[in-house]
This record gives structure tokens, C-alpha cells and sequence, in this order.
């Protein structure tokens, strides 16, 4: 199933800033993390659509945050 510009819009503004943070704090996994980076990268351009493959990843990356401990809020006073 191809992802509709409105899905890639949602998962690159709402789940992938999400997404890199967990893979950046994950010392293990380089892959991931490079992957996690240039999906970020080239969801900068307007005119770019990720593969079939790129798809499947990145849409088992954020459902993989659905089942992973929250990450603590950190508050910040003004």
C-alpha cells in the first residue's frame, strides 16, 4: 500500500522527530539511526516520496513507539 501525502505529512511532522530521538538515544542500533537520519533529511524536500521499502521501515519504526515505554516529559519553568 503506498503512503498518501497526508500519511508522510503526519509521520514526518507528528511520529518521526519521535522516531529519531528514540533511535539517537539507542547506542546500539547504527543502522537505525542512519536510516532515521536520512529519512529526516529527505523529508525536507518537497518533492521526495519514500520507496516501498522506506515505507514498510519507517511505518514499523513509529509503530514500534506505540509499544514502547513513554519517554519522561522534561518541564521546563519560564
Amino acid at each position: 500500500m503506498t503512503m498518501s501525502p497526508n500519511e508522510l505529512d503526519e509521520i514526518l511532522t507528528v511520529h518521526w522527530p519521535r522516531v529519531l530521538r528514540r533511535v539517537m538515544a539507542d547506542n546500539s542500533d547504527e543502522w537505525a539511526k542512519g536510516f532515521a537520519k536520512s529519512i529526516a533529511r529527505n523529508g525536507k524536500r518537497l518533492s521526495w516520496r519514500p520507496t516501498q521499502k522506506q515505507e514498510l521501515i519507517m511505518r514499523r519504526m513509529v509503530a514500534e513507539l506505540g509499544t514502547a515505554p513513554e519517554e519522561p516529559l522534561e518541564v521546563i519553568e519560564g
